[in-house]
């Protein structure tokens, strides 16, 4: 065991392919998956807390929780074979109270689970082929009964009990709507399918013998003990033309047909055909959720009906539309909110809907204010922030602020707080991002896209480009030390820029294969990059040639970097070893014990080495590394870890993976010595504001009394002051306005315009001046 220690510390993601996967704790706290792990997060103080996937777990399928709320139930994949461990929610940590993994029965996985009434039974759905539902006493790891849902291939969606009846079960899935009662040791169907076989997607119990159904061509039909009694046909009429504003479509525009069984309904293929110049599109019902009024439902692209049930009668009439909204810093907004909505889940006291997205988001709505706002569109908000929706490509920090810069093959740049928890800026663009680089002063990036590099400011609102190469591809970049430099590569070239006159100074060649990683050295006069083709090379910026070389063909490298005194490079790769690598020689080869290293990063003290790998697990090590199994993993993403940072004082390591999650972690070394290093300076608060920008906001909040007046007045403070508004959650000491792009060189004194009296902004800080870069 290593001393080197990893505190998880908050995730920045959500898996919402994960069955079922929101659910409340109480009235404040959401569980959800997000990257191997299982996230109680406070929904009101904002803290999040942790309960570990199993070890060597390689993917997480289902959740469910108890109606006590006592209990967690995860399926998971662990060394190739299906466990479900169920949690004891009530212990602080999490505890694991029981483990099923011995089998007597075929089973590759578990798809879906659900506990009973009294939270004494759990029910699990194993995948095709052997589809079989089993009923377990779970506490004994009893079997109670077990029967075959389906000889076809097709697959189950969901599992549950009755509200209150521990022998009645309801199985739904493609073709199938099963009713079933446990009684003498087995489970016996109590229904028999009639009609056109559809594609149940989604159930949810309505009493103790009524279920609501909803299928994949967006119809809802009401059993009452397997009888049909109710059913209706969701029918969604929107232009898809790009000039359609979504946040303003009209009630009306949202239909409830009840047509006859004769009524034909579009297939779910023949909706995903549909041409661009259709006007319809049936809505698929992924998630049903219930409440005291009636239910919820998914209703196709970002889009939930509320039905309230009619008086005396088995009748159920829409009452509301809920909305995602449009998000304005998409690419493409007009497609922005077109998300399948996968879960729904109501809070205890059904004064809070909370909804996940297949595009990895979660919104929720507060039912009290919609109430209040009757005959108004009602909208999602973001439970959180905006999340990454795909593989997390770019990952770095600065120095000056608590800042973390990541971009996605979602084509997203997003700009975190890792002190506030909080996402400061995010913008998508045309191009998918491939790497990210954040200057030491936190005040730029340059990031990577498949058709150019871009220089970037980060504004007080916005991430805006001031600078573009001609440089394709480029999947790493990296700032120099002290800033005044940055490198791109491009294929298996590294191409070097200068941040003051923005020139290219240098072009490195040498590799034969793609370069996968370049790192500076302390003190920037050397660049070190490894590739594809096994060569790991150190370069001199003074002289643009290689000064040393180590070349490995059998090896295809994934990352480096280089010791704080730049006296030893680590280097790993394909080849299941980190390499210590000195003077053009491989010094050690550490074993990675059955694992691939995707990702290396050491300390500034040089005291802890962190690696990622290939299943998504983050090991610990002290340096200088030993050759046995002295290290200690920790289960982190469910891909391949992509990218690993540090933060400059080695308090907190960054991690991303495939999986489209960010990790920060809390990290020392229990000897530690040397390992703690002190701020000399606090955090900068200022913020990048365009001069452009500014003279806008200022002329937005003059009138006829004409522009020569002075910013002390009235109007152009309130101006500033709502300027200064985005920012209150992490509010700013001054304004800083420079033009689009950083100076070339140091220029003319700034002018400073003094505030009196001082500006007050949301949070108690004072601007005192603004300063004014010509």
């Amino acid at each position: 065991m290593s001393t080197v220690v990893a505190l998880s510390q908050h995730a920045f993601g959500l898996r919402s392919h994960v069955s079922n996967n929101i659910c409340f704790f109480d009235e404040q706290i959401i569980i959800f998956p997000s990257g191997n792990y299982c996230v109680k997060y406070n929904i009101d103080q904002k803290w999040q807390k942790f309960i570990p996937g199993s070890d060597k777990s390689q993917a997480m399928l289902a959740l469910s929780i108890s109606p006590n709320r006592r209990y967690l139930a995860m399926s998971e994949i662990v060394q190739e074979k299906p466990t479900i461990t169920i949690y004891e929610l009530s212990s602080i940590p999490c505890r694991k109270r029981k483990i099923l993994n011995n089998f007597e029965f075929p089973v590759q996985k578990f798809t879906c689970m659900a506990f009973s009434p009294d939270s004494k039974y759990l029910l699990t759905q194993t995948s095709p082929p052997e589809s079989n539902l089993v009923y377990w006493l779970w506490e004994k790891q009893k079997i109670m009964a077990m029967i075959r849902t389906d000889t076809q291939n097709n697959h189950v969606y969901q599992v549950s009990f009755s509200p209150h009846d521990n022998t009645q079960v309801c199985v739904t899935g493609n073709g199938m709507f099963k009713l079933l009662r446990f009684a003498e040791g087995t489970l016996k169907h109590t229904n028999f399918q009639r009609g056109e076989p559809q594609n149940y997607l989604a159930h949810a119990w309505v009493s103790d013998d009524k279920i609501i159904v909803g299928t994949d061509t967006g119809r809802l039909f009401l059993f009452e003990s397997g009888d049909l009694r109710w059913e209706a046909s969701i029918m969604v009429q929107e232009s898809i033309s790009d000039t359609k504003n979504l946040e303003v479509i009209q009630e009306s525009e949202s239909l409830i047909e009840f047509p006859p069984l004769s009524s034909p309904v579009p297939s779910y293929e023949q909706v995903m055909i549909t041409a661009s110049d259709s006007q319809l599109a049936m809505p698929q019902v992924f998630a049903i959720a219930v409440y005291s009024k009636g239910f919820a439902c998914s209703a196709g692209l970002g889009r939930v009906l509320l039905f309230e049930k009619i008086e005396d009668k088995d009748v159920y009439h829409e009452t509301r539309e809920i909305r995602i909204p449009v998000d304005l810093q998409s690419n493409d907004s007009s497609q922005s909110d077109k998300q399948d909505i996968l879960c729904l889940c109501f809070s205890p006291s059904e004064e809070m809907l909370i909804a996940s997205t297949s595009k990895n988001q979660l919104y929720s709505i507060t039912m009290s204010l919609m109430e209040i706002s009757k005959g108004e569109p009602a909208h999602f908000d973001y439970l959180m922030y905006p999340l990454h929706s795909s593989s997390i490509t770019g990952l770095d920090t600065c120095i000056r602020k608590p800042l973390i810069a990541t971009c996605s093959l979602d084509r997203s740049v997003r700009i975190w707080n890792y002190e506030s928890n909080s996402l400061e800026l995010y913008k998508e663009y045309q191009e998918e991002a491939y790497a990210v680089s954040l200057h030491p002063s936190g005040h730029f990036i340059v990031v990577g896209f498949a058709d150019k590099l871009c220089l970037m400011n980060l504004l007080i609102d916005d991430i805006r480009p001031f600078k573009e190469y001609s440089v394709r591809g480029c999947r790493e970049c990296a700032f120099s030390n002290g800033g005044h430099l940055f490198a791109a590569v491009n294929g298996n070239v590294i191409h070097v820029f200068t941040t003051t006159s923005l020139e290219n100074i240098s072009n490195l060649k040498g590799h034969t294969g793609k370069i996968r990683s370049v790192v500076w050295n302390a003190d920037d006069s050397r660049l070190i990059s490894c590739g594809t083709d096994g060569a790991v090379y150190e370069w001199s910026l003074s002289s643009g040639k290689r000064e040393t070389e180590c070349v490995l063909k059998s090896c295809s490298y994934n990352c480096v970097t280089i010791s704080p005194d730049a006296k030893i490079i680590f280097a790993v790769g394909s080849d299941h070893t980190l390499k210590e690598i000195a003077d053009s020689s491989i010094l050690r080869e550490i074993p990675a014990f059955d694992v691939i290293y995707t990702a290396i990063v050491i300390s500034h003290s040089g005291r802890m080495l962190f690696v990622g790998t290939s299943v998504g697990t983050i090991r610990a090590m002290k340096y200088p590394l030993s050759m046995q199994k002295e290290f200690n993993d920790y289960q982190a993403h469910a891909g391949p870890v992509t990218k690993m940072s540090l933060t400059f004082d080695d308090q907190f390591l960054l991690t991303v993976s495939e999986d489209g999650c960010l990790f920060t972690w809390r990290v020392f070394d229990k000897d530690g010595r040397g390992i703690k290093r002190e701020r000399e300076v606090g955090f900068a608060e200022e913020v990048l504001v365009t001069k452009t920008d500014m003279e806008e906001k200022v002329r937005a909040g003059s009138d006829e009394e004409g522009c020569g007046k002075s910013l002390q007045a009235p109007r152009r403070r309130r101006a500033l002051e709502a300027l200064c508004s985005p920012a209150a959650a992490g509010a700013p000491l001054s304004l800083q306005v420079l033009s689009p792009h950083p100076p070339a060189a140091p220029s003319l004194p700034p002018s400073l315009l003094p505030l009196h009296p001082p500006v007050i902004l949301p949070r108690g800080h004072l601007v005192l001046c603004a300063v004014l870069h010509p």
